[in-house]
């Protein structure tokens, strides 16, 4: 597990130094370092500007992939941001061309990952999905809202990560989309929950049954966000000032009519991902899953089978 404090950046206002958001490193910018210099730096990073606590996914090589540090740092960062009195507001950003690009499949050799909030012992069946998913899934759990700066592509598990977020900003550039048909798995993190719920029906079932990506400027036109930037400084720029308007009003408020919209909803996409965790489990075992991850990796069609 992350300590709470690598995940905080060296501008952290708790240290008494001010924040310079002008000296962030551009949102489109991969590295300017190695690979192995980014590794050295947390994966996930923290900081707060006025009452705007800000979340960086900080794996731009690796484009923002769920691995397990990731994964951990995300969590980690949603606790500290539900202790932090100092925000009013959250905005999660990635750092590169890619806000998340879901799955780490180049590191699916790599020892399962275990979670003890749900098992003490080895996790079975569809529990190793909702492990992995969980630590997004916690977004929801803030009490204070959370504005997506989708400045770079979200796909699959990263558009999941994107949904979890109550007002969303796309990139007119970038791709977004459920593409896990396409993989032979069945989809998750809740999206066959939030998408009809978001874009209606009939575009949901057409984006999870195709696994069609769309550019921001169609996700916006069809729902799925709220805004639109050309650039990613833009759209990081649009989120900063969403989350500075609502971060200005009374912060119980806010809190309370975040609360009683999604209570009066009747909101259960927890629900959702634990049925889509299994049959993704299921999906993922078969031989048309392992055809559509190798595909992927060698970059042509898959042939399904049905097996």
């Amino acid at each position: 597990m992350l300590r709470v404090s690598r995940i905080c950046s060296h501008a952290c206002p708790h240290q008494g130094q001010p924040l310079d958001l002008a000296a962030r490193p551009s949102l489109l910018q991969t590295s300017l370092a190695s690979s192995n210099q980014e590794e050295a730096s947390p994966p996930v990073l923290y900081e707060v500007k006025g009452n705007v606590a800000i979340i960086t996914l900080n794996r731009a090589t690796n484009r923002n992939a769920m691995t397990v540090e990731l994964l951990e740092g995300v969590r980690d960062a949603i606790s500290r941001a539900a202790s932090d009195q100092e925000a009013r507001c959250v905005v999660l950003v990635g750092q590169g061309r890619n806000f998340c690009g879901g799955a780490d499949f180049r590191g699916r050799n790599k020892p399962a990952y275990v979670d003890h909030h749900i098992s003490a012992g080895p996790l079975v069946a569809g529990e190793k999905g909702l492990a992995m998913y969980n630590h997004f899934l916690a977004l929801m759990d803030l009490p204070i809202p959370v504005v997506g700066a989708l400045q770079g592509h979200a796909i699959g598990g990263g558009l999941g990560l994107a949904l979890c977020c109550d007002i969303r900003v796309c990139h007119a550039g970038s791709q977004y989309g459920a593409n896990f048909v396409r993989l032979g798995l069945h989809p998750g993190m809740a999206t066959t929950y939030f998408l009809p719920r978001l874009v209606g029906v009939p575009r949901a079932v057409e984006l999870l049954l195709t696994g069609r990506l769309v550019d921001g400027t169609e996700a916006h036109h069809m729902g799925l966000a709220s805004d639109v930037g050309s650039t990613p400084e833009e759209v990081f720029a649009k989120a900063m000032a969403l989350a500075d308007q609502i971060a200005a009003n009374a912060p119980v408020a806010v809190r309370w009519t975040k609360r009683s919209i999604y209570r009066h909803l009747e909101w259960n996409p927890r629900g959702a991902a634990w049925d889509e965790a299994n049959l993704q489990g299921r999906t993922s075992e078969m031989q048309d899953s392992r055809e559509g991850v190798k595909a992927l990796l060698e970059k042509r069609k898959p042939l399904f089978t049905g097996e």
